[in-house]
């Protein structure tokens, strides 16, 4: 087999949805791709974040929140980012990496009971799967 594709998932916080999508991708497509998340402005991982993927059997407990800046001498076959702060402010390091875009609604600002906030994170992880497996078959590898 070649050698894995490298991808890195950008956010704003790396909180929620680049880190349900490096969980995603790295369990559905971890055959292919190694990948990494971060954020532009990093904050903490989200507990709901983690509840939802352990759902499906996807562990991100030990999941740190990364600033891009980490990552800024590393080579990458392509940068997804998963929001449009990330894709506005989305350093030029990445040289002849493939960039990606699709926003997806932020999970950490919904409102109401826990389980109105956990729909929400659901839902916005079940968009990014669908989004990934996409991604994952339509990339070369």
């Amino acid at each position: 087999m070649k050698d894995k594709k490298r991808v890195l998932i950008l956010c704003t916080g790396n909180s929620a949805r680049s880190q349900m999508a490096e969980g995603l991708l790295r369990h559905d497509a971890g055959d292919f791709f190694e990948v990494e998340s971060a954020g532009t402005r990093p904050s903490f991982v989200r507990s709901e974040a983690i509840a939802v993927m352990a759902e499906l059997g996807i562990d991100i407990s030990s999941h740190r929140s990364k600033s891009v800046a980490e990552f800024d001498r590393e080579k990458f076959d392509y940068v997804i980012t998963v929001c449009d702060s990330a894709r506005e402010s989305c350093p030029v390091f990445f040289g002849a990496a493939t960039r990606l875009h699709r926003s997806f609604d932020d999970p950490a600002s919904g409102t109401g009971t826990e389980e109105d906030r956990l729909a929400v994170f659901r839902r916005v992880r079940d968009e990014l799967r669908t989004y990934l497996r996409e991604f994952a078959i339509q990339a070369p590898k």
